[in-house]
């Protein structure tokens, strides 16, 4: 998997869409030991949107954001959550377990890292006891926008340039979530939603993956001419997928999301 260049502006388009489903995440996660000066970790914390969602709802909390990316992190220090304490490192290599975290949070981060099931018995083992894990991920890899980019870097013109390896390590189903959770002595809540979401402007949909899934090709296409050639050719493809109707383009997306309680504290029924 190519190891995209991130772009905080180019992300931030859609602040709001994409912060919504923390928002609704949060909704459900339960309070946290400790608190008021509770121990939070914001695993893939970007540009620190999601951060500043978690001060809102834990505004005494001890706060530490992670992301991989000096770039997003420099914005998270500025524009995000300054009160916050960050720390470059990559998700699936960083170890909670000296943090001693009450909650550990990730906002469409995992789908990013290799074997990302085997790092949550290792992040509920690092929680206090009642701590939480609370996370959400893209579950639309199967819908138009991700599988009309894999056909288009596997094509003739682009596939010795681009490679036809994915453009990301991959999610799993609601059920995987829960019984991995389960097994690692957790109370667990699984579910997921998909968004209908109306974007304006021209070519929205292309402008809403440059900030994520298109990272990887565009680190790749530093030729501006290839660059160009490429997105002209997706944009049509992803037009004609996702047509513009009156009041703007209708972009459905599917989210998986997970809260897990590690025995100890509150209880929570499971479900899928």
């Amino acid at each position: 998997m190519s190891t995209p260049t991130w772009d905080p502006a180019q992300y931030l388009r859609f602040a709001d869409e994409r912060t919504r489903p923390l928002r609704d995440l949060l909704a459900r996660t339960p309070a946290v030991p400790h608190e008021p000066a509770a121990t939070i970790l914001d695993i893939g914390c970007g540009p620190g949107n999601s951060t500043a969602v978690l001060r809102e709802r834990w505004p005494a909390a001890r706060i530490t954001g992670i992301d991989n990316s000096a770039e997003m992190l420099a914005t998270a220090r500025t524009e995000g959550e300054p009160s916050a304490d960050y720390l470059l490192a990559d998700a699936g290599g960083y170890d909670p377990a000296g943090a001693g975290p009450d909650l550990i949070a990730s906002n469409a981060t995992l789908q990013w890292v290799d074997g990302h099931l085997a790092l949550l018995p290792r992040w509920a083992e690092a929680l206090k006891p009642g701590g939480v894990i609370a996370f959400q991920v893209p579950g639309n890899f199967g819908s138009p926008s991700h599988t009309l980019l894999a056909e288009l870097r596997r094509s003739p013109r682009w596939r010795a340039l681009l490679g036809a390896d994915s453009t990301r390590a991959g999610v799993h189903e609601p059920g995987d979530y829960l019984e991995v959770l389960a097994g690692a002595g957790c109370a667990v809540d699984v579910w997921e939603t998909t968004y209908s979401t109306l974007l304006p402007g021209p070519d929205p949909v292309l402008e809403w993956v440059k900030g994520t899934a298109l990272r990887p090709v565009l680190t790749r296409l530093t030729d501006p001419a290839e660059r160009g050639a490429f997105l002209a050719e997706y944009g049509a493809l992803l037009r004609e997928a996702y047509p513009a109707g009156p009041h703007g383009t209708v972009f459905p997306f599917r989210r998986i999301f997970a809260v897990a309680v590690r025995s100890g504290g509150p209880s929570r029924s499971g479900r899928a």
